[in-house]
């Protein structure tokens, strides 16, 4: 145990330096793409593509969890025979995600008022990026952040490069998102292991049982969750704000407050499969999570204030100041601080197989975002129904939270209550 925490503290490292990368990347195209509106037009169809992307994000969530269980456990049998199962399974979810990406794509377009060329380049990348997630969750339940840390760098070097070499040479929103794609060749390099990443198929275990069936439903609503309450504010402001100046500055603000909790993240990502791993948790195990689970805490509201701090130089450095940009990262900040820490309890007690809490999580989440949708229909109006609407859920899970503390369910609960 004391090994993954070790290369997770590594993970964690390395993903401050990839928020850095992923800053400057911001930076690049906030000084090349000059024309009003392109910019915000990047970021909002970024989050496109993760609405797109939605079924393989929850297999990823699903199997990491009971990739991580079986590792832990020691059971090598169903383990082994889960990731052999898993190739046919991806294999199945490409196709499907496919069909369901193609389906989709151009009626959320038109929905969100994406341009036809955006729309094509956002399925591409989505299909590009289909085997990058199995390839995250594997290295998530094995523990293997050190190389999922390699990964994650080499991603933010393709993103600067091609912001550097391509975008510098064709500064428009088309380009700017096909870093997106090309950045997913960093899982390339998991080739150079790949003598772990070979399992006899023989006694190969389809991963669609009861028990994975019932959890991929409640992955399905938490990661539905957690874009809803991360990005979904950008469609709906790629929606409603019409003047274009608006958008950039609204977009340049999200950058900012959505860098809290990207750069803590990782530390979500360690929990979860510290606690997913754990066959019954005790009271050491239990303290490590709390640990954990507070500096995660400390780190957004330490985020926050400083970047209320330095929010002008900040957006200086993006090519994006504006007073009216200024005026929207206090708002933006203290919202993602609530979305933050909903994200945390909902990890929780989605690796604790809390059936009810990770749905609550998830119903929230689009109860959230369908708010924005129906009153956020200018910036004045979206600014002040962000932080009290992300207060509101926040409490409200927070509160079915304790209650499963509580009755004592601190331990996950057993594969038949799942």
């Amino acid at each position: 145990m004391k090994k993954m925490w070790r290369s997770g503290l590594i993970f964690t490292a390395a993903n401050f330096l990839v928020g850095i990368g992923n800053f400057a990347f911001q930076t690049i195209i906030g000084n090349h793409i000059t024309s009003v509106g392109q910019y915000g037009l990047v970021n909002s169809t970024l989050v496109f593509i993760n609405l797109l992307g939605l079924p393989v994000a929850i297999a990823t969530q699903a199997v990491t969890h009971y990739v991580a269980r079986f590792n832990f456990t020691g059971d090598d049998r169903r383990l082994q025979g889960l990731l052999a199962g898993c190739h046919k399974f991806l294999l199945r979810l490409t196709i499907l995600g496919s069909l369901l990406a193609v389906l989709l794509v151009k009626p959320l377009g038109d929905f969100f008022h994406f341009p036809t060329r955006l729309v094509v380049i956002a399925l591409v990348c989505v299909l590009a990026g289909l085997w990058g997630g199995f390839a995250t969750a594997l290295c998530q339940g094995m523990a293997w952040f050190k190389r999922l840390a390699l990964i994650s760098i080499l991603t933010v070097l393709l993103r600067l490069a091609w912001g550097g070499l391509v975008v510098w040479k064709f500064p428009t929103a088309d380009w700017a998102v096909m870093a997106t794609g090309v950045s997913t060749l960093s899982f390339a390099i998991l080739l150079f292991w790949k003598k772990d990443l070979s399992w006899s198929s023989q006694g190969a275990v389809s991963p669609w049982d009861r028990e994975f069936i019932r959890f991929f439903i409640v992955a399905a609503a938490c990661t539905g969750g957690t874009i809803c309450i991360t990005q979904g504010d950008l469609l709906v402001a790629n929606k409603y704000f019409l003047v274009k100046s608006d958008m950039d500055a609204y977009s340049a603000a999200g950058v900012l407050a959505r860098a809290l909790t990207m750069t803590v993240g990782p530390l979500l990502t360690i929990l979860f499969t510290h606690r997913s791993s754990a066959h019954a948790h005790s009271k050491d195990d239990l303290a490590e999570q709390f640990k954990m689970l507070g500096l995660y805490s400390l780190g957004l509201a330490a985020g926050a204030i400083g970047l209320l701090l330095l929010r002008t130089y900040l957006l200086a450095l993006l090519h994006k100041y504006s007073p009216e940009a200024a005026a929207m990262v206090g708002p933006l900040a203290w919202t993602m601080v609530f979305v933050g820490l909903m994200q945390a309890l909902g990890m929780w007690a989605l690796a604790s197989r809390w059936l009810k809490v990770s749905l609550l999580y998830g119903g929230l989440g689009l109860a959230y975002w369908l708010t924005l949708l129906f009153f956020g229909t200018n910036p004045a109006a979206m600014l002040r129904i962000m932080p009290l609407a992300a207060g509101v859920a926040f409490a409200i899970l927070f509160a079915g939270w304790l209650m499963a503390m509580r009755k004592g369910s601190h331990t996950p609960s057993s594969p038949a209550k799942a």
